[in-house]
């Protein structure tokens, strides 16, 4: 799909290429006085300009954790992070600032946490605006009208949170996120308090947001049902990430287009692998596995299996 140029984007083409986020071998790990937890466990994740990509995984995975890690909440224990253009692990606090108002915006799940209740919809998306130091009086004004509008949100303009729906508020929220148009939008949860219609129009409210505006999203959710918005899901399992699911459109003999959706295991830099669980449950592999080397794959067995002879001579290993 090819995004509309926003102005974001037309600076940005020009600048850099990189990935708006970019994290290598990422460790996050919580101490109390007795018990040593590894959130994150030597996490890799790419996700390029302008992408919109749901991250799953059950509770207690490490996805918060990423979402608080690439969001400035939080810190890294170990690896590499950066987002859009920040270098994560060396932030300074001012830097930690900046960032925070100018390069990310953040949607939470709680409806009531993204919205100050005394204010009016209009009113939560100048006060972004004023403390970045962004555009006065009618400039201003019509910024929050025209992002009221990009999320279909504009007869909301002068009603509080209370005044709101739950779907509405969500979608303010996400206009109160790229108030400043960020680089990078995070949402967590966006849709876990929310009815399935309901979700469905703040996704495409985000979607929207991805595509005309060009802001590279990133959600994080345990509801499986999101990843068929987005054109990648990436898993994660244990604190790291397990397989991704790439979707895209093609066109068959007869000019009709269709959808393809490719499931890959992530593979990081010193080889490491996860298999789905579907696929370790349906052959009982567990404990070691046998590898066999062929010419074009790398075949997978129980221990106790021995492979097919082949023709070429094949390199075998157990662990």
């Amino acid at each position: 799909m090819t995004l509309p140029m926003t102005p974001r984007s037309v600076t940005e083409s020009v600048r850099t290429d990189a990935p708006d986020i970019d994290c290598v071998d990422l460790v996050r790990i919580f101490r109390t006085k007795d018990v040593e937890v590894q959130a994150l466990q030597g996490l890799t994740l790419r996700i390029q300009r302008g992408d919109m990509v749901a991250v799953i995984g059950a509770s207690g995975s490490g996805k918060s954790t990423l979402l608080n890690v690439l969001s400035g909440l939080d810190q890294v224990s170990a690896g590499r992070a950066t987002v859009a253009g920040h270098d994560m692990v060396t932030m300074g606090r001012a830097e930690r600032v900046r960032f925070q108002r100018t390069s990310v915006g953040f949607v939470w799940q709680q409806t009531a946490r993204n919205l100050l209740p005394y204010l009016t919809a209009a009113q939560n998306i100048a006060a972004v605006i004023a403390i970045a130091g962004g555009p006065r009086g009618a400039a201003r004004a019509r910024r929050v009208d025209e992002l009221l509008d990009l999320l279909g949100v504009g007869d909301m303009r002068d009603r509080t949170a209370a005044e709101m729906s739950g779907g509405q508020q969500q979608r303010v929220a996400i206009a109160v996120a790229i108030a400043n148009d960020p680089a990078v939008l995070l949402a967590d949860e966006p849709t876990g308090e929310l009815d399935e219609a309901t979700s469905e129009e703040v996704l495409g409210a985000m979607r929207r947001v991805n595509e005309e505006r060009g802001v590279t999203t990133l959600i994080v959710t345990h509801d499986a049902t999101v990843s068929d918005q987005v054109r990648r899901t990436v898993q994660i399992r244990d604190g790291r990430t397990s397989t991704e699911v790439v979707r895209s459109t093609r066109v068959d003999e007869l000019g009709d287009e269709y959808a393809v959706a490719e499931e890959y295991a992530v593979l990081d830099r010193v080889g490491r692998m996860q298999l789905p669980a579907t696929f370790t449950e349906s052959l009982d592999l567990r404990d070691r596995v046998r590898l066999t080397l062929e010419s074009d794959h790398v075949g997978v067995r129980r221990a106790a299996d021995k492979p097919e002879p082949t023709a070429e001579p094949a390199v075998g290993a157990e662990r």
